[in-house]
């Protein structure tokens, strides 16, 4: 039988259509792999540089303020992962860069000084006081990279003690660039953690920042982890002293107990004014001692006065 179908009705059915078409699960479209995306570290590892740098910081503060003879502020600004060609874009040209070896490791890190915190620093060295707050934009001379020695022989003997608590690593400059785009130890592509580190003097603030190799960092994963578990060892007995001065004003219930025969709930409900109970408990076997609901204790009753006792075992 032929039937004309109405203007709702193919509205009707071309609705469901698109409802269908839109609960259909999409298909899965493959991800392009990049074979030079950085490698990672994991968080955790990230967290405990911070730390580790934190305490450097807390110390170059001093030591700087005691080689200069002026007062210095050193702050921990950033710590994240980056590409070798990222971190030399952040650096400004002209600079002071070393290559730094890592002995008994493979490979260099790079320490990188801005000129707005090392001229202040060599007019300090030469008797200024350092806080003009005048940016000098040059390259530093033979004379200046003499005079800086003892400046990065402070900052590499107090970041040696600060990976002592990791692993121990030779700090040492191998190479002085002023240029970034020059000192080229590490491939652009290849993972680097960059620290950010903020100093003051005066008027005058800079920058010094610092990359090491993801890998050789990766490769401390296990000294990491030692460092942690020693230093959770160290807070949890720590904790336990604290913990045990707030519980020594604590009050606990002890009892002590015999342990007689078994019988069941229908002789219990059944048991009168009279009636006798048999412990069947020997003169010779323990008593237990109940702290708390739980046995701690062993022991044997004896008599004081004329009160019976616990002698504990």
């Amino acid at each position: 039988m032929n039937r004309q179908l109405s203007q709702q009705e193919i509205d009707a059915v071309f609705e469901n259509l698109d409802d269908r078409k839109a609960s259909a699960a999409p298909a899965k479209k493959g991800i392009r792999f990049d074979f030079r995306r950085l490698d990672r570290i994991a968080k955790s590892q990230l967290r405990a540089i911070h730390l580790l740098h934190d305490t450097f910081v807390r110390n170059l503060g001093s030591s700087l303020s005691a080689y200069l003879r002026s007062y210095l502020t050193v702050n921990l600004v950033s710590v994240e992962q980056l590409s070798y060609g990222e971190f030399l874009e952040g650096l400004p040209s002209p600079t002071c860069i070393t290559s730094l070896s890592l002995k008994p490791y493979e490979g260099n890190a790079v320490l990188e000084l801005n000129p707005s915190i090392i001229f202040p620093v060599l007019e300090i060295l030469l008797g200024g006081s350092g806080k003009n707050p005048a940016v000098v934009q040059r390259e530093i001379t033979e004379i200046e990279q003499n005079l800086l020695d003892g400046l990065f022989r402070v900052i590499l003997h107090d970041l040696t003690e600060a990976w002592k608590g990791v692993t121990s690593i030779d700090f040492k400059i191998e190479t002085m660039e002023k240029e970034p785009q020059l000192l080229q130890v590490l491939a652009p592509n290849e993972a680097v953690v960059a620290v950010g580190i903020e100093v003051r003097t005066g008027e005058s603030t800079g920058m010094m920042n610092m990359a090491m190799p993801a890998i050789i960092i990766k490769m401390m994963r296990q000294k990491f982890e030692q460092q942690w578990s020693v230093r959770k060892a160290e807070s949890s007995e720590a904790e336990q002293e604290r913990m045990m001065r707030f519980l020594c004003d604590a009050v606990i219930e002890f009892d002590s107990r015999l342990e007689g025969a078994h019988f069941s709930v229908e002789e219990f409900l059944g048991l009168q004014a009279g009636d006798l109970l048999m412990f069947n408990h020997p003169l010779h076997r323990s008593v237990d001692g109940i702290v708390n609901g739980k046995l701690k204790f062993k022991g044997q009753l004896v008599r004081v006065g004329n009160n019976k006792a616990l002698r504990i075992d």
